[in-house]
């Protein structure tokens, strides 16, 4: 079966940019459960995977464009320290994720640390990065009524809610 939309892939990654290793799946020893079609992945790694079948492996590189976007002067804000989890513990350089206040978080980039609020830049901590990921596709299936009706996969034995 093929990958595409309204397809349920799971598949093994490691994303490097300039050549550092930034994250992987293989570090936490599980595969990544996606419902292609429905915005879990940046544009371009959902594009490169439509058409491939369980078993296939890919190298991929993404331009800015089509992973987290390029990245825009003025983006600076400051927020204040209780919308942030551990904010003692932030210093200027430090990724942490945002609670907004609209529900949902968003990763950011800690720009200055004072006494009430915390400036961060409000750019995805990769934007404006080619990004290369290798993967290795496990399983090709076709979505469950539930996992369409949720927006997301479910992985065997996960907890379906």
């Amino acid at each position: 079966m093929k990958a595409g939309k309204d397809k349920v892939i799971s598949l093994h990654y490691t994303l490097t940019v300039d050549g550092d290793k930034v994250e992987s799946s293989h570090d936490r020893d599980e595969a990544l459960w996606v419902l292609l079609g429905h915005g879990q992945l940046i544009p371009g790694l959902e594009t490169a995977l439509e058409g491939h079948e369980a078993g296939e492996s890919l190298q991929v590189e993404i331009a800015p464009a089509d992973g987290y976007g390029e990245r825009q002067e003025g983006q600076i804000q400051r927020v204040p320290k209780k919308y942030f989890r551990d904010a003692k513990y932030l210093k200027p350089g430090m990724t942490t994720v945002l609670a907004l206040k609209e529900g949902g978080q968003r990763a950011v980039t800690v720009h200055k640390v004072g006494m009430s609020a915390i400036d961060v830049d409000l750019n995805h901590p990769m934007a404006g990065k080619t990004l290369h990921f290798d993967v290795a596709i496990q399983d090709v299936r076709d979505a469950t009524e539930e996992e369409l009706k949720h927006g997301h996969a479910h992985a065997p034995g996960a907890e379906v809610h």
